[in-house]
C-alpha cells in the first residue's frame, strides 16, 4: 500500500490508494489494536489524574484486590462511578492500574469506552477549565486514532525489532511517553500527514529550502559557521542550483540566508502565512534536499538516511504533540550553539567524564530563525514557525563494535510481547545487566550535577545507550537548547557560562516550566530527578520487576549504592552533595496532566515520595493522592 504524499501518482493510482486508505481506517477503528490503545490511554489518564491529585478516589477491597473508585455525574445529573483495580508501586509511590477502567451507572457495570465521557462526567470533581478540557479531549482522541493506526500497520506489516540498528529502531519504538496520556496527538497532522511524516512509517522526507533576507533572519553557529554547514549538507551542485534561483529572482545572493524547513511546515504554515514576504522577495523558495531524511521519535528531528554521519536536523512544526507546541522559539534556537559550545568545553576539560566515562554530547552546532516584522495582532501566529537547529549525529562518535538504542527502547516490547532487551538480559543475568546499565547512565548525570551544577533533562530519546552486543558501555546526551537547568551562582566548572537569551514573557505565559536558569539549586536537582530518575529509571524499575522479577526495592538500592560510591570517591564535593540533594524524602515532579486542564498561571509541580530516600517504602509515606 502506497501511503506517501507526492505528485507523481496517476489518477488511477490515487483512487486505489484512497480506497486502500479508507479500508485501513475502518479496519483500525474496529481492530484489537484500537481497543488496546484505548485501554492504555485510559490507564495513563486515570493514573496521572489520581497521582497528581486532580481526581479524588476512595479505595474498595474486593476479593483481595484494591479498586480505585472515582465519582462523577451524568449530563442529566445522575450519579455515576468509574473504577479500576490498581496498586501502589514502590517506585515513587506511583499508581498503577492492573485492569481496564469500568463505568458504573444504575448498578450496571461495563468497560469505559469513551475518554470524552469520562472527563466530562468527572469535570465537577477535577474542576477543569472548560476550554482547556475541550482541547485536552481532542488531544486524547487524536492520540487514540493515530496510535491505533500505527499499531495496526505494524501488525499488518509483521514488523519486528530483530535486525534493526539504532536508526531503524526509531521507527519501531512506537510507545511514546509512558506517563503522559496524550503521547501521540500530533494535533495539526491529518491522516495523510501522519502517514507521510510520522516516524513509525519511515517514509523519506526531503526538507524544503528557502532563502530569507538577512535583516529578517537570526543565525547563531559554532565553527565552521552556518554557510559552511549548509554547503556540507547540500553539496556543490545543489548549492549552485539554489544560487541560480536567487539570481533569477533578480536578488543579490549575499543578502540572503538559506534556511531548511519541514515540507509540511512550508506547505501548511509558511507559504500561507508569509504570502507578502514571498511576493516581495523577502522569502524565496529554492527547492528540496536531494538526500532523504527519516523522522526520529520526536517527529520534528530528522536523520539523514542517505548520509548517517551528517548532522541531524531539528525543524519547527506547528503541531501540538504530547501537549506541547512543536515550533522552535527564536531564543532557544539562538541559545542552542551557545549552550552546546559551553557543554563541550566542560567535557573537554573534565578527564573523568571524557576519558573514564566516555560521555558523548551530541552538540547543537548551529541554529537559525526567520523573525519577520509583523503587526502585533498576528505575531503569535508566526512566532517560532521558521526555526531550525543542526545537531551532531551519533555515528562519528561510535567506536568499532558499538551500537546504540534510545533509552526509552529499553522498556518496549516486540509485537509478540518479547522485550527488546530480552536476549541481553538473559545472557548477562538481570542483576549484572542492570548494574552495567546503571553505571553507564547514572554516573555521568550525577557528575554533571554535582561537579558542575548542571541538571540534564535525560528522558526518553534524549538519552541514548551505547552498547556492544547489548552490554551497556556509555551514554550519549542531547537536546541542550532547552533541556538543561542550572543556577549561575552554584556553577562549579571553571568554564564560564555564556550569556543566554532570556525567555520572553509571552513564551513563559504559555509554558511556565520553560526556563533553563534559576536561583534555586533545588530546581536544578529536581529537574534532573523528574526526567531521569522519575521517568527513565522509574519506568525501567517497574518494567524489570514485571518482566524479570527484579524487585523495585533492589533496583533503587543499586542506584543508591552507585551514588554513594561516587560520593565516596569525590569527598571534596561534600557541600555540593548537600546542595543538590538527591536523597531528600520528596522531590517535585511536573504535573503533566494537570497542566492540560488548568491555565498556565503557575509552575505546576507536586511533591512525590523519593525512591532514593532512606525513608523510601516506610509505612505512611505518601505525598501523592490521599
Amino acid at each position: 500500500m502506497k501511503m506517501i504524499e507526492g505528485d507523481s501518482r496517476t489518477d488511477t493510482e490515487s483512487a486505489v490508494m484512497e480506497r486502500d486508505l479508507d479500508a485501513l481506517l475502518q479496519e483500525t477503528v474496529k481492530s484489537q489494536e484500537y481497543v488496546a490503545v484505548r485501554r492504555r490511554i485510559f490507564r495513563q489518564l486515570v493514573e496521572s489524574l489520581l497521582y497528581e491529585g486532580v481526581l479524588g478516589i476512595r479505595i474498595e477491597e474486593k476479593g483481595g484486590v484494591n479498586w480505585f473508585v472515582m465519582e462523577g455525574r451524568t449530563e442529566a445529573g445522575e450519579p455515576v462511578l468509574y473504577r479500576a483495580p490498581g496498586t501502589r508501586r514502590f517506585t515513587f509511590n506511583r499508581i498503577r492500574l492492573t485492569g481496564p477502567v469500568e463505568r458504573v451507572e444504575g448498578g450496571r457495570s461495563e468497560e469505559a469506552s469513551s475518554l470524552a465521557l469520562f472527563l466530562t462526567e468527572t469535570k465537577e470533581t477535577t474542576g477543569a477549565d472548560p476550554e482547556r478540557l475541550k482541547g485536552f479531549i481532542r488531544e486524547l482522541e487524536e492520540t487514540l486514532f493515530k496510535d491505533a493506526l500505527c499499531q495496526t500497520v505494524r501488525r499488518k506489516e509483521g514488523r519486528r525489532f530483530a535486525g534493526r540498528d539504532g536508526d531503524a529502531l526509531e521507527a519501531e519504538l512506537m510507545d511514546g511517553h509512558p506517563y503522559h496520556p496524550s503521547y501521540k496527538s500530533r494535533v495539526g497532522f491529518d491522516v495523510a500527514a501522519h502517514l507521510a511524516y510520522g516516524p513509525e512509517f519511515r517514509r523519506p522526507i526531503h526538507p524544503v529550502w528557502v532563502a530569507a533576507r538577512q535583516e529578517a533572519t537570526r543565525v547563531d553557529a559554532l565553527d565552521p559557521g552556518w554557510e559552511t554547514l549548509v554547503r556540507r549538507q547540500l553539496g556543490d551542485a545543489l548549492c549552485t542550483r539554489f544560487a541560480r534561483r536567487i539570481q533569477e529572482a533578480g536578488q543579490d545572493l549575499a543578502s540572503y540566508v538559506w534556511l531548511p524547513l519541514h515540507p509540511w511546515q512550508w506547505r501548511n504554515v509558511v507559504a500561507p502565512r508569509f504570502q507578502t514576504e514571498i511576493q516581495e522577495g523577502t522569502l524565496i523558495w529554492l527547492g528540496e534536499s536531494e538526500e532523504a531524511y527519516h523522522a526520529q521519535q520526536s517527529i520534528r528531528t530528522l536523520m539523514n538516511a542517505d548520509a548517517p554521519d551528517k548532522e541531524y536536523l531539528k525543524l519547527a512544526l506547528s503541531i501540538l504533540n504530547t501537549s506541547t507546541g512543536r515550533v522552535l522559539a527564536p531564543h532557544t534556537v539562538a541559545n542552542a550553539p551557545r549552550v552546546s559550545g559551553w557543554m563541550k568545553q566542560i567535557l573537554a576539560a573534565d578527564p573523568f567524564l571524557q576519558e573514564e566515562i566516555g560521555l558523548v554530547l551530541l552538540g547543537e552546532t548551529a541554529g537559525a530563525s526567520f523573525i519577520p516584522t509583523v503587526p502585533e495582532a498576528v505575531r503569535d501566529g508566526v512566532y517560532g514557525v521558521m526555526g531550525s537547529i543542526w545537531r551532531e549525529s551519533i555515528h562519528p562518535f561510535l567506536e568499532e563494535g558499538e551500537a546504540f538504542v534510545a533509552f526509552n527502547g529499553l522498556t518496549q516490547r516486540d509485537t509478540d510481547g518479547t522485550p527488546l532487551i530480552d536476549a541481553w538480559v538473559k545472557e548477562q543475568g538481570v542483576e549484572e545487566w542492570t548494574q552495567l546499565l546503571l553505571q553507564a547512565s547514572v554516573i555521568p548525570l550525577i557528575h554533571l550535577l554535582y561537579a558542575h551544577g548542571i541538571g540534564v533533562e535525560a528522558h526518553a530519546q534524549n538519552m541514548v545507550l551505547i552498547h556492544e552486543g547489548g552490554i551497556p558501555k556509555r551514554v550519549a546526551l542531547k537536546d541542550f537548547h532547552d533541556g538543561i537547568r542550572f543556577s549561575r551562582q552554584h556553577l562549579a566548572a571553571p568554564i564560564p557560562c555564556p550569556e543566554l537569551e532570556a525567555t520572553p514573557e509571552e513564551h513563559a505565559r504559555v509554558n511556565r516550566n520553560s526556563f533553563i536558569e534559576t536561583e534555586d539549586p533545588r530546581q536544578v536537582s529536581d529537574f534532573m530527578h523528574d526526567a531521569f530518575f522519575f521517568i527513565n529509571l522509574g519506568e525501567l524499575a517497574m518494567f524489570l520487576h514485571d518482566a524479570y522479577d527484579l524487585s523495585e526495592e533492589r533496583f533503587w538500592s543499586m542506584v543508591q549504592d552507585i551514588i554513594h560510591s561516587y560520593q565516596a570517591r569525590f569527598p571534596e564535593q561534600k557541600l555540593r552533595y548537600e546542595r543538590f540533594d538527591l536523597f531528600s524524602p520528596t522531590v517535585e515532579v511536573e504535573q503533566l496532566t494537570k497542566r492540560r486542564l488548568f491555565p498556565e498561571t503557575e509552575i505546576r509541580v507536586h511533591p512525590v515520595d523519593n525512591s532514593l530516600s532512606p525513608l523510601a517504602g516506610k509505612e505512611g509515606r505518601t505525598c501523592a493522592t490521599k
